[in-house]
């Protein structure tokens, strides 16, 4: 039996998931799309950098593309045959890490197994990062899979993380959205149906 804490060469503590359904925008105005679901998926990650300066992060890099595929199943799971519209991905260092660390996680290394599961996604992915403790709370940016410069899909999950990072750990985190903001209306780039 395979050990459930373990990716790669990646300890896991913890995974988060989190979910809004959100139906009008904050005046109560709807439109004719369906409700907008975000969804974050976070791991509270063992940091193997803890407390040490390294010139050389490969612990952390080699084997965050099976990090990924792991975030990839669960990202899909959590969307229940949804498409994903938009995504964002963040990290948050505990005090024993320094913020380089939270981004060698969520390099294209991670994030490409997770594009790569959502039909259409091909843009950039749009990241934030800080240090924090337990408690953390971060806003993840959105932006659309496919067509960076879609105004629509330009928006952020605030998340919260009531059980980590404990001072040795990151937490990584994946948000994706099932549309562009409720009554958007600035105009710009339309995504290509």
């Amino acid at each position: 039996m395979s050990d459930p804490t373990t990716v790669s060469a990646h300890q896991i503590r913890r995974w988060y998931v989190q979910e809004e359904e959100i139906l009008t925008n904050e005046s109560y105005q709807h439109d004719e799309g369906a409700p907008l679901r975000k969804i974050t998926i976070a791991a509270v990650v063992k940091n193997p950098y803890a407390g040490r300066y390294s010139e050389d992060l490969s612990e952390i890099i080699d084997g965050s593309d099976a990090l990924g595929e792991a975030f990839a199943r669960r990202i899909v799971k959590a969307l229940d045959g949804a498409q994903a519209e938009s995504y964002g991905k963040a990290c948050v260092v505990g005090a024993l890490g320094e913020y380089e660390h939270g981004n060698a996680f969520i390099t294209s290394r991670f994030a490409t197994p997770i594009r790569d599961a959502l039909p259409g996604a091909t843009a950039w992915i749009p990241s934030t990062g800080k240090r924090g403790a337990p408690g953390a709370i971060i806003d993840i940016p959105l932006a659309h899979v496919s067509e960076l410069f879609v105004r629509s899909h330009y928006d952020t999950m605030t998340v919260h993380f009531d059980d980590a990072p404990n001072g040795d750990e990151v937490v990584v985190a994946f948000v994706v959205a099932t549309r562009g903001r409720i009554r958007a209306r600035l105009g710009g780039p339309q995504a290509r149906k």
